[in-house]
C-alpha cells in the first residue's frame, strides 16, 4: 500500500472518530423536547361491567344499582327500580380511560381501554363492559369513541383493574395539529433541559442546520419554548420540515455546563451532571455514624473499646468547597442507604450548600 493511501485512510479514520465523538455528545431535538400540538390525549367514560361471578358491587351500592336499573329500563323492563337489585352482585360500576397517541387517530381505529372499579367490587375477572360512549375530559365534549368488550386482568394481585384490548373504536378523527394559525411550530423543552442556554442553543442549531443561508426560522421566546416559522413552500406539506426539526442534532456539551442533580425517589437513583460543588459544611446524620475499634492495651479483641463519630466534615478548614461526587464516594464507603443519601442531599440543597439545580422525580 502506498504512503498516500495510508495517509488517506488515517485521515478518514480520524475524521470518522471525530464525527463519532461529536455525535456522542449530541442529542436530537426530539430527545429533549416535544412538539406542541402532538401530545397524547385522554378519552374518559363511566359504565357497567356485567357477568361477574359474585364479585361485583352488589345491589346495596346504590350508584351501581341505579345505573343498572336505568340500563334495564332502557332495553327491557321500563318499571324496574334500583331497590329490586338488592341481591345482585354480578355487575360493577367502573371508570374508563383511553389514551390517544400523540400521532392522532382516525375514525375506525381501535385503542385499548383501561377499566377500574369505583365501588366495592372485589374483582373484574370474567366481566364484560356494556357498550358505553367515550368523550374528552371537558364537559360537553362530543362522543369520540364507543367502548365494550371482555376484560382481562394484567395483574392478578390487583383484580379491580383491567384492560380491554382494542375495546374502544373511534367514531371521529383526532388529528395532530402542530402548526398554529401563523404557520409556526412550537418546540417545548422538557423539565430537565429547560433553560435559556438550551433554548438558545436549540434555536441556533435549527437555524444553522435547516436554513444556513436564509432568514432565521427559529427563535427562543423563553427558557422552555422555541417558535419555528415553517417556510412558505413547505406549509401545505410540512411533514418533512417537521422531521428535519425534530432530528436536528444539538451539541449538549455547550449547554450542559449548568450543574444538576437528578433524583428518582422511587428507585433511589442519583444522577449528577456537570461539576456539582458543595460549600464547606459539617454533616450529622445517623447514617454517617463511623464506628472505630480501639483495642485494649492487651489486645483483647473480644471486648474492644468502641468509639462512634456521628459527624462528617466536608472541607472544614480550607474553605474551598468540594465536589458532590466526593461526598457520594464517601457514602459508598460508609454504605449509606439510597434513602439516607437523598435526605442528606435535599437538606444540603435547602440550606444553600448544594450549588446545583435539584430535580426530584
Amino acid at each position: 500500500m502506498s504512503t498516500f493511501n495510508r495517509m488517506t485512510i488515517k485521515i478518514l479514520t480520524l475524521g470518522f472518530l471525530v464525527l463519532l465523538a461529536t455525535q456522542a455528545a449530541a442529542v436530537q431535538v426530539r430527545d429533549i423536547a416535544r412538539l406542541k400540538g402532538s401530545e397524547t390525549n385522554k378519552l374518559i367514560g363511566m359504565g357497567l361491567v356485567t357477568g361477574l361471578n359474585g364479585t361485583g358491587d352488589g345491589g346495596d351500592y346504590v350508584p351501581a344499582a341505579r345505573q343498572m336499573a336505568a340500563a334495564i329500563r332502557r332495553f327491557n323492563d321500563p318499571n324496574v327500580a334500583a331497590e329490586e337489585l338488592a341481591d345482585a352482585d354480578s355487575f360493577a360500576l367502573v371508570a374508563l380511560s383511553v389514551e390517544v397517541p400523540a400521532e392522532g387517530v382516525a375514525e375506525g381505529d381501535r385503542l385499548d381501554v383501561s377499566v377500574t372499579t369505583i365501588g366495592p367490587a372485589e374483582s373484574l375477572a370474567g366481566g364484560e363492559l356494556f357498550v358505553i360512549p367515550m368523550t374528552g375530559p371537558i364537559d360537553g365534549a362530543p362522543v369520540m369513541a364507543y367502548a365494550s368488550g371482555l376484560i382481562s386482568i394484567p395483574d392478578d394481585d390487583n383484580p379491580t383493574a383491567g384492560v380491554i384490548e382494542g375495546g374502544a373504536q373511534m367514531v371521529r378523527d383526532i388529528l395532530s395539529q402542530p402548526m398554529d394559525e401563523f404557520f409556526r411550530l412550537r418546540i417545548v423543552l422538557d423539565e430537565t433541559h429547560a433553560g435559556w442556554p438550551t433554548a438558545s442553543a436549540v434555536a441556533a442549531q435549527i437555524n444553522g442546520s435547516i436554513a444556513p443561508d436564509g432568514p432565521m426560522l427559529a427563535q427562543a421566546v423563553d427558557g422552555k419554548n422555541i417558535l419555528i416559522t415553517v417556510p412558505m413552500v413547505q406549509r401545505r406539506e410540512p411533514a418533512q420540515f417537521i422531521n428535519d426539526v425534530l432530528t436536528t442534532f444539538i451539541d449538549m456539551s455547550f449547554v450542559e455546563g449548568g450543574a444538576k442533580v437528578v433524583i428518582n425517589q422511587r428507585t433511589g437513583a442519583i444522577v449528577v451532571s456537570g461539576d456539582v460543588r458543595v460549600s464547606p459544611m459539617l454533616i450529622s446524620h445517623e447514617a454517617l455514624t463511623i464506628t472505630t475499634l480501639d483495642p485494649a492495651p492487651v489486645g483483647n479483641a473480644i471486648e474492644p473499646v468502641v468509639t462512634e463519630h456521628p459527624f462528617a466534615a466536608m472541607d472544614p478548614d480550607n474553605r474551598g468547597g468540594t465536589r458532590l461526587a466526593d461526598l457520594l464516594a464517601a457514602f459508598n464507603q460508609l454504605k449509606v442507604s439510597a434513602k439516607d443519601r437523598i435526605d442528606i442531599i435535599k437538606t444540603m440543597h435547602d440550606s444553600g450548600k448544594l450549588h446545583a439545580k435539584l430535580i426530584i422525580h
